[in-house]
């Protein structure tokens, strides 16, 4: 490290976040949105305002930290057309790290599996829930800023850059409610390492600073680095309303008679069907994949008191067989699946999916 380095404290290169222009745009929708949708967008500003609320408690953090780096809040990342919506990206002397923050309430448990699981109270019961892992999600996000970063290295210093880049680039989830209860006694080693409180950010930083073999960087190199990203990052142009627009399509009686899903064993008269792909059943709505999910739309809008196409429509249920995602991006570049609905129902459409594979 140069002997003159002047930088002490955090530098904030970037403090706007897309969250305030959803919110906007949600609110303005508010307006004009027909009856039967309104529920669902009050739902998702209620949502949005609580992720900017966890944010702001993170950036108190940075900004009184006393730490010598350069914080970059929301940046979105583009490459071979996948996209990364980064909360916190962070250049510190030794280490860059990718921060997820996750304003969840109630009860947050990690078992020994690395399953996430939340329990919160419902007038007077307690209602289990599991959550799609914060860390998988992270871990996708410090993938993509390792291709980002590979690819302006020499073809000859790729190889020793894989090498090192475990060491010098890390990823933490912070838990920003300061009201939510963290669980982890029998959590998985690398998964403790991982997930803390936004209290514990400032001397997480410190601690992961001081344990690393990294070298120092300069407040030339760290400043050149930043200014890489943020460089790299581009403008989030996604139209948050689009997803209610999409789901107003006529009702077939099938969603506006919701029942919940009986498989009939009676004989049925043949009827001619479209032809169908070699691997996709005829008849997609007799297959057990589809009465599952089905059953589960119906379920969860009974739990929420919104309608079942509210969470997903015929259209969208049969996209979700024929595509069969395994992970959430892949369950996201599906029609109307956004970071709330995927938040809200994606674990558990994906372990319906893996049950019926």
């Amino acid at each position: 490290m140069a002997l003159f380095d002047k930088l002490r404290d955090p530098v904030i290169l970037k403090e706007d976040s897309e969250a305030a222009t959803q919110l906007q745009q949600l609110s303005d929708y508010l307006n004009t949105a027909p009856a039967d949708i309104r529920p669902q967008v009050e739902q998702d500003i209620k949502l949005t305002q609580l992720g900017i609320k966890g944010e702001e408690n993170l950036m108190f953090e940075f900004r009184n930290s006393h730490i010598p780096m350069y914080v970059m809040h929301d940046l979105f990342f583009e490459r071979d057309g996948l996209t990364t919506q980064i909360d916190y990206l962070v250049v510190t002397r030794k280490l860059v790290i990718v921060i997820e923050c996750k304003n969840l309430y109630g009860e947050i448990d990690i078992d020994n599996q690395g399953n996430f699981t939340r329990k919160v109270q419902l007038g007077n019961r307690y209602v289990k829930k599991g959550i799609y892992s914060p860390v998988t999600q992270n871990q996708r996000h410090l993938d993509m800023i390792h291709e980002i970063r590979r690819e302006s290295k020499p073809l000859l210093l790729r190889g020793a850059f894989d090498k090192i880049f475990n060491e010098n680039y890390r990823s933490i989830i912070v838990l920003a409610n300061p009201s939510s209860v963290l669980k982890m006694r029998y959590a998985p080693a690398e998964i403790k390492g991982k997930v803390i409180k936004a209290d514990q950010l400032v001397s997480y930083i410190k601690e992961l600073n001081e344990k690393t073999s990294a070298p120092k960087m300069s407040d030339k190199e760290m400043k050149e680095l930043a200014d890489f990203f943020l460089e790299k990052s581009v403008k989030n142009t996604k139209d948050y309303t689009e997803k209610y627009k999409k789901d107003i399509i006529p009702e077939t009686a099938d969603d506006a008679t919701e029942a919940a899903p009986v498989v009939s064993t009676a004989p049925q008269a043949a009827q001619p069907v479209p032809e169908a792909p070699a691997n996709e059943p005829a008849n997609l709505e007799s297959t057990p994949v589809y009465q599952a999910l089905k059953s589960y739309r119906y379920n969860k809008s009974r739990e929420e008191n919104i309608k079942p196409y509210f969470i997903y429509n015929n259209a969208q249920l049969e996209e979700i067989i024929r595509k069969d995602p395994s992970d959430i991006w892949q369950l996201k570049k599906i029609s109307g699946f956004g970071d709330v609905k995927c938040e809200k129902y994606g674990a558990d459409i994906l372990k319906i999916l893996s049950d019926h594979r």
